[in-house]
């Protein structure tokens, strides 16, 4: 067998998105530092220079996806207007669009707490979840969310539409309806039991 490189344009990035492929397609069982050092072309021992063991590297996912999750909330709210309803669901949306697409992702960054990386994984998640405090205090100082604990109502809207991203990703319920059972959500959320029928 012919020797691997060592060295690699961007090792950990290169890495870290063949983990993610892996983690997709396969699950975390699959993952091994070897056999990501195999896919990419690289001596086995390389990756060890980025993450010390495979812990490592799962928290590294972890932390990604919290990155990722967070721009992606963000990038939802910058895309609407001024209608706090519309920025309400829209990012009630784009979270629930980042769960169903990225399940296994997902499951990893709440299950990843285990490492030595504990406390950068709960900064890296609060830096994502700041989205949804955020628009409950925008709602709060324009008089259209209730009063209270913002980052309670957060937690609450939170388990909203991670209920409906697990519903979806169990299969239970198709993904056409997603927007759907977001807006309803949206609508209960704001509004109470008026937006029934």
């Amino acid at each position: 067998m012919a020797n691997r490189p060592y060295h690699h344009g961007n090792l950990r990035a290169a890495l870290l998105a063949e983990a993610e492929r892996t983690l997709r397609e396969q699950g975390s069982e699959q993952l091994s530092l070897r056999e990501l050092a195999r896919q990419v072309g690289v001596s086995h021992g390389a990756p060890r220079r980025h993450f010390a063991d495979r812990q490592a590297l799962l928290d590294a996912l972890a932390q990604t996806g919290f990155a990722r999750l967070g721009d992606q909330l963000r990038a939802a709210l910058d895309a609407v207007g001024d209608d706090y309803e519309a920025r309400f669901r829209a990012t009630a949306t784009a979270y629930v669009r980042f769960a169903t697409r990225d399940a296994a992702l997902l499951e990893l960054m709440f299950a990843g707490r285990q490492g030595t990386q504990v406390a950068a994984l709960h900064e890296a998640a609060a830096g994502a979840f700041s989205a949804l405090v955020e628009i409950v205090q925008e709602g709060q100082a324009s008089g259209v969310v209730e009063r209270g604990d913002p980052e309670r109502m957060a937690l609450l809207l939170f388990a909203t539409v991670q209920g409906i991203a697990a519903v979806a990703n169990a299969g239970i319920v198709a993904p056409k309806r997603l927007d759907g059972l977001v807006g309803d959500a949206i609508g209960r959320f704001l509004h109470g039991q008026r937006t029934v029928a």
